[in-house]
């Protein structure tokens, strides 16, 4: 019976812990950004240190407004153009290319499917034999690292519950199974933690087995 009641307590309270210490680790984030500069400028000015709730509030909104002005340049010309030359900037810095660049393209290619990639959804057999997880097939062509690569595949793994710090491993095509979903509902299932089930799967398990499981919690 107590276990069975810490058991319940825990599962009740994870997420109401994990969502605050996500929160507490933007709010900490946010302070240390901003105290440097607004210390610096209160000592100009001769006013006292701004207090830590005053550090969050105007980090917070400082980062809604950068938001907000990125989306408004991508949306003219001038505003891209100025993108643009950051961009180039930014790839043009040692260290900081390798980093910037791969982050950059593996974000185009996962929301836009860019150059063929991450448009296909696959079924993969992994960490070890008798697991599987889904995966985006990133490219169909290893013979640049694997001699006699050219049938093999390129397949990215998103993790729980941030998809872009993924794996990458290399398989034969006949490892690999396609998939019935498109890269939205695969992401969401990954972000998720496999609980946001796809509506094409809900449809099929109850086409097979009858009333889907209540546990499950599919997507919209």
């Amino acid at each position: 019976m107590i276990r069975k009641y810490l058991l319940a307590g825990l599962f009740t309270l994870l997420p109401l812990v994990v969502t605050l210490w996500i929160l507490k680790a933007i709010f900490t984030a946010l302070v240390d950004i901003f105290r440097g500069p607004l210390t610096w400028l209160a000592q100009q000015i001769h006013v006292p240190d701004p207090p830590t709730w005053g550090l969050a509030l105007f980090s917070a909104l400082a980062t809604v407004l950068l938001l907000l002005l990125a989306g408004a340049l991508v949306g003219n010309f001038i505003g891209r153009q100025v993108l643009s030359w950051l961009d180039e900037l930014m790839l043009h810095v040692p260290v900081v290319k390798s980093i910037y660049g791969a982050t950059r393209q593996l974000m185009g290619a996962i929301q836009s499917g860019q150059g063929g990639s991450f448009k296909d959804v696959v079924l993969v057999e992994w960490p070890h034999p008798g697991s599987f997880t889904l995966g985006f097939v990133a490219s169909r062509d290893c013979s640049w690292a694997v001699e006699g690569g050219e049938g093999m595949l390129a397949v990215y793994v998103p993790t729980s519950p941030n998809p872009t710090s993924g794996y990458v491993i290399m398989l034969e095509a006949s490892r690999v199974r396609p998939v019935d979903l498109n890269a939205d509902q695969a992401l969401t299932w990954a972000v998720s933690g496999g609980v946001v089930v796809p509506d094409v799967l809900r449809g099929r398990w109850t086409r097979s087995h009858g009333e889907f499981p209540r546990d499950s919690n599919p997507t919209a």
